[in-house]
């Protein structure tokens, strides 16, 4: 209870030690958790601004609620303002704080691509880096910037963008491309020489023709040309944001105290974990309304999402809401599965999906439940079981004693208790151990309970967004409800030969009524219900 009870501390002091650098800041509240993330040109000011008595009394709900949650914050100082957004970005989706909306989705910042095996090699924007060969050059902050500062290259070096394959017609006589002479009057190796210098262009290597920009604009503005000066200022500017070295922020890299290897190593320390804990597998359960109980199962590999290995369960067999059995059921339909997938690797390569555990784990308690199961990742590596087929070093339960008893008695039933398991209750952020009475409680700045709260924030993400699509699914179904004509077997029928009712929308009468039960004239007023609502 003292942890609940500690005076809130008086933020004002710490500000003073602020510097005035450009940066990022980051809010926490009692329980050490990220609340907000924000960048700032001069951190001192903006920090400071937040606990002034005139800025809280003008201050929005919003800002006013994240103020009360925020017991503490820490600050990290970059290079420019632009390095200040790149690590904002990469933060916010680190830590998915409550009180941030921006970059919490999948944007990403632009990059530069360009593949040096073409014969013409093209410059073109992208998001993502892909493993295809090509060169990337980025991420950039300022997206005006850096197209403009691909329109000069194009002009400056001659250069294609954007498309594929040899140049059109077009481009071929474009009066763009004069630098020095069109790309009809050059072979395709005198354009890559062009490209190479591009490429050094990009690397930052663009002083000299930065200066000589500059000296243009000085002899405009000496004649008088303002326009043309002021035009030149500014691609100036857009050269600088781009060329100018930026730093490359990953999760492993971040000027933070976010290093997931150290964490992954502290955690299996205080746990006192025989083997490293490399892949963690955390369950959360999601029943926000009876309706719909879910949960999620998220993989953390190496500190670091893996979302490749996430997966999400519609809780069946439970009725109500009952976080215990809901556990009990999704921890006992993950590793039925890898089990009978380990057993059938080398037989038949059965599949089944998740939707059939229930059958799944018949099968097993019927065929060697004992002896036959490989219950380790040694057993499972000693009979060459490919890499899908993994047991977790770590498995995280959300939520106390019940939670974690419920999910040990499933694993004890499929063999499988040399696994390591522990639940973390959200309120006190206590961890529980088997066989264990009393919880543990580890320091709020230690980066083994960051992580743990990174890993279990994750899954409560991923099972209230699965939540919000299955609610959001039957939202758009219940329409078929006021449909003439249509039962619930019917409207069944409908939604398993379409998927959903906007695909449904966009049959036609004839695809309707090669519905199995659902005659021509029933089809025409589905068709005609669904186009007028």
């Amino acid at each position: 209870m003292a942890a609940l009870k500690r005076e809130k501390p008086d933020l004002q002091k710490k500000v003073h030690e602020v510097p005035h650098r450009p940066g990022v800041y980051l809010m926490r509240d009692r329980f050490n958790r990220v609340i907000y993330v924000g960048k700032a040109r001069d951190l001192r000011k903006r920090v400071s601004s937040y606990f002034l008595p005139s800025k809280m009394a003008q201050a929005d709900l919003k800002t006013r609620a994240m103020l009360d949650a925020t017991w503490d914050f820490e600050t990290h100082t970059v290079r420019s303002e632009a390095e200040s957004v790149l690590l904002e970005g990469k933060l916010i989706k680190e830590y998915r704080p409550r009180y941030n909306v921006s970059f919490r989705d999948d944007k990403r910042f632009l990059l530069v691509g360009v593949d040096l095996s073409e014969e013409w090699p093209r410059f073109r924007l992208a998001r993502f880096k892909k493993d295809d060969g090509s060169r990337y050059f980025g991420p950039y902050a300022h997206a005006g910037a850096l197209r403009q500062t691909l329109n000069f290259m194009r002009k400056k070096f001659g250069l294609l963008t954007f498309g594929r394959g040899a140049p059109t017609e077009r481009e071929l006589k474009s009066s763009t491309y004069q630098v020095p002479v069109r790309l009809s009057e050059i072979s395709a190796a005198e354009y890559r020489e062009r490209v190479a210098q591009a490429c050094e262009f990009l690397e930052g290597k663009s002083r000299e023709m930065i200066a000589a920009l500059e000296e243009q604009m000085q002899k405009a503005a000496e004649k008088m040309e303002f326009e043309k000066a002021a035009e030149l200022r500014d691609m100036i500017e857009d050269l600088r944001d781009t060329t100018k070295p930026t730093r490359r922020f990953t999760r492993g890299s971040l000027p933070s105290t976010i290093d997931p290897i150290a964490d992954v190593r502290e955690l299996a320390d205080a746990l006192r974990l025989p083997h490293l804990p490399r892949i963690m597998e955390c369950f959360d359960i999601s029943n926000i309304s009876a309706t719909h109980v879910v949960a999620s199962m998220v993989c953390f590999r190496d500190g670091v999402p893996d979302k490749d290995n996430y997966r999400r369960y519609r809780v069946r067999t439970v009725e109500g809401q009952d976080d215990f059995a809901s556990m009990a059921e999704v921890v006992r339909r993950r590793y039925s599965r890898i089990l009978l997938e380990a057993r059938e690797t080398n037989q038949d390569r059965a599949e089944f999906s998740q939707e059939e555990t229930v059958e799944g784990l018949q099968r097993l308690e019927k065929q060697t439940l004992n002896a036959q199961l490989p219950t380790s990742n040694a057993q499972l590596e000693a009979r060459k079981f490919p890499a899908p087929v993994r047991l977790p070093d770590l498995i995280i339960v959300d939520g106390g004693k019940g939670q974690l008893s419920a999910a040990c008695g499933e694993l004890q039933r499929l063999g499988l208790h040399e696994l390591s398991i522990i639940g973390l209750a959200k309120e006190r952020e206590e961890i529980y151990r088997p066989s264990r009475a009393l919880s543990l409680r580890l320091p709020m700045d230690s980066g083994a309970l960051r992580l743990l709260q990174r890993i279990r924030d994750e899954a409560h993400r991923f099972a209230n967004a699965y939540h919000q699509l299955l609610m959001k699914k039957r939202v758009e179904e219940s329409i078929l409800d006021d449909c003439p004509g249509v039962s619930q077997h019917r409207k069944n029928l409908l939604l398993r030969r379409f998927g959903s009712v906007n695909r449904l929308r966009k049959a036609s009468v004839e695809e309707i009524a090669a519905t199995e039960g659902i005659g021509r004239k029933l089809a025409e007023e589905v068709h005609r219900f669904l186009q007028r609502h």
